[in-house]
């Protein structure tokens, strides 16, 4: 009986939506009832990601580090390089001023000599970090193919010993490469807020970061621009600072908001999205494209080449 009138109910209810449609403007409004429903979860689950970013940053400021005693070693890849080691792959060097040791990847191509600091290869890795994860550095630092940030701490340490030069490779996903280098990169300490700063452009990219090396702004200020992360905002107008971190939800250096943001969320090349948030290169790709592969690596301008191989 009870299954009847349930039959019977929903035959009614059926009848009454056929005899009477729901109005256009009663339906929009049910489906932005639904899809502020949708943003509501999307932004439940990133809240609890990021708390577990912060849960992490914590236990890593608790590591303790591993103090080296007096042995030599190399201080970046270019030292490497310039001592005869032509292969890429991973070095154990010690930066001036750090006192632990650590491995990294030095890539030989292009002249040699260049320490990699940051790699995008596939999405696996989320980029979307606290700032003490940037600071420390974060991914799979020990595959040819893992993603990672080296960490602005080190990159700081490094860009200090003189004067180097910044190397960016990408690649889209139709397989066109392009690059893009800078004179005279460098990152502040983490009281200046890791703040970047770079020379001329060369390359075949375009210059995303133009904004960086161009005249003085009252927005951007007069010696570079600062890094940022979702939980630290560093940049001279935090509004526009803040609009563009909700939108690219990772740390970079917002010099113009998504310009230049390799850092970004990973897409599968042209996207639909609400905000252009993904891996940007603008000047070659535009807003509107998440570039497929990224490396940024760096290495001393006045790199020493080593002695060519004699073979009998």
């Amino acid at each position: 009986m009870g299954m009847l009138r349930t039959s019977v109910a929903f035959l009614l209810h059926m009848a009454a939506s056929l005899a009477a449609p729901m109005p256009c403007e009663e339906k929009v409004v049910l489906l932005e009832e639904q899809i502020q429903g949708l943003k509501n979860v999307i932004n439940d689950q990133h809240r609890y990601i990021q708390e577990l970013h912060n849960s992490q940053a914590l236990q890593l400021e608790r590591i303790p580090n591993s103090h080296l005693g007096p042995e030599n070693l190399h201080g970046d890849c270019s030292e490497v390089f310039a001592d005869g080691n032509v292969a890429s792959g991973l070095y154990v060097i010690r930066p001036d001023g750090s006192p632990t040791s650590l491995s990294v990847y030095c890539d030989m191509n292009n002249g040699g000599g260049w320490t990699v600091f940051q790699r995008r290869r596939d999405g696996k890795e989320s980029f979307d970090r606290a700032w003490v994860e940037y600071k420390h550095g974060f991914g799979d630092l020990y595959s040819p193919d893992g993603e990672f940030w080296l960490g602005n701490t080190l990159l700081h340490d490094l860009t200090s010993r003189g004067n180097y030069d910044l190397r960016i490779d990408m690649e889209d996903f139709e397989g066109n490469q392009r690059y893009a280098e800078y004179k005279n990169f460098k990152v502040d300490d983490e009281k200046d807020q890791y703040q970047l700063h770079v020379g001329d452009y060369t390359g075949n990219a375009g210059d995303a970061l133009a904004d960086v090396h161009s005249l003085p702004s009252p927005s951007l200020g007069s010696s570079g621009v600062k890094f940022s992360t979702y939980d630290q905002l560093n940049d001279g107008d935090a509004e526009n600072d803040a609009r563009c971190l909700r939108h690219s939800k990772s740390g970079w250096w917002f010099s113009r908001c998504d310009s230049g943001n390799l850092n970004g969320h990973y897409y599968n090349g042209p996207y639909q999205a609400m905000t252009d948030d993904g891996v940007v290169w603008y000047t070659w790709h535009g807003w509107w494209y998440s570039i497929k592969s990224v490396v940024m690596m760096v290495r001393a301008a006045d790199l020493e080449r080593p002695p060519p191989v004699i073979t009998q």
